[in-house]
């Protein structure tokens, strides 16, 4: 299992996560909703837990 933090825009974060959906060797278990980065509303955070598919 992987677990990935993305940081970014919102739309950044849509964009990476679709890429991750789509591929073929990865199961994508669990997405937890954006998080703010302190100080900005601009920038935000998502954790991801990917594994491999077998």
């Amino acid at each position: 299992m992987l677990k990935i933090r993305l940081q970014g825009t919102l739309k950044d974060i849509q964009w990476f996560r679709r890429i991750l959906e789509k591929h073929k060797e990865l199961d994508v278990l669990e997405i937890s909703d954006a998080y703010a980065n302190k100080g900005t509303s601009k920038y935000f955070r998502v954790y991801v837990e990917v594994e491999e598919k077998q």
